[in-house]
């Protein structure tokens, strides 16, 4: 028989309400709601490449990077990190500074800050050679259970004119843009994408996956999308040394495009 015990009333709709509003929580950074999904996919790569990263102090690190391409120019780029002492999880401490500078003088700069515990802003600067090509403000707001990002990029203030920005709560840039991401067991895990641009007119879907072997220290991901391109890279590490290998090959077959590459990363 179905009713309360003893006679008791139902708990007041307040205390219900309140009960599944302490069940949501902040969904996090606009630009990392499909990093689950993305990190899945495996970065296309070809020719060699050699990666070595070095810790300098507890808040300084660097890296170079040496790219020998086989359809391109083959390049260099040096990266350098500070990392601040605000840190509110594993994946967010302030300030952060990033500048990477290739071999023709080219740099990518990005500077991260926390204005207060629910504001962050970025900062990202872009030259080719000694001209400016691009830059970009965000500003973030983390509400206790909604985030909101106001994004302004390309300013000219000497005009008081912009070339774009945008406005984003929960929402994509002109199109739809949805993920899926699912963690079968400890090896495996898949992903699905979807992507429409209604100013270009143009979706996009793709489907990638990752299989982890740690007994054998390797992980593989592969991927397919609606283009026909199908691609996989195969990364091994060989302990105690900090070295890992990687070993990528992809394919479009519309365009019957074939590439590989092989990359050694230390540290």
């Amino acid at each position: 028989m179905m009713g309360n015990v003893l006679g008791s009333p139902p708990p007041p709709y307040s205390c219900r309400l309140q009960k599944n509003k302490e069940q949501l929580s902040n969904p996090g950074s606009f630009d990392e709601l499909h990093k689950k999904c993305k990190e899945l996919f495996p970065q296309q790569t070809e020719g060699v490449k050699l990666i070595i990263n070095k810790i300098l102090t507890s808040h300084f690190q660097a890296s170079h990077t040496v790219h020998m391409s086989t359809i391109s120019q083959s390049t260099y780029h040096l990266k350098a990190s500070y990392i601040g002492d605000k840190q509110l999880s594993p994946t967010e401490v302030f300030p952060t500074l990033i500048g990477d500078i290739d071999n023709t003088g080219s740099l990518h700069a990005q500077i991260l800050h926390l204005v207060t515990d629910r504001i962050r802003t970025k900062s990202v600067f872009q030259t080719q050679q000694s001209k400016f090509l691009t830059w970009q403000f965000d500003s973030e707001y983390r509400g206790d259970d909604c985030t909101a990002t106001l994004t302004l990029g390309n300013p000219d203030v000497i005009n008081e004119s912009a070339q774009k920005w945008v406005a984003t709560l929960n929402v994509g840039y002109g199109g739809a843009h949805a993920s899926y991401y699912h963690k079968a067991n400890e090896q495996i895990q898949v992903g699905v994408e979807f992507e429409a641009n209604t100013r270009l007119q143009e979706t996009s879907f793709a489907f990638g996956y990752q299989l982890d072997i740690p007994k054998a220290n390797m992980v593989f991901r592969g991927s397919v999308d609606s283009n026909c391109c199908v691609g996989g890279v195969l990364e091994k590490k060989l302990p105690p040394l900090p070295v890992t290998l990687a070993l990528g090959a992809f394919m479009n077959h519309w365009k019957n495009k074939f590439h590989c590459g092989f990359s050694i990363l230390v540290g």
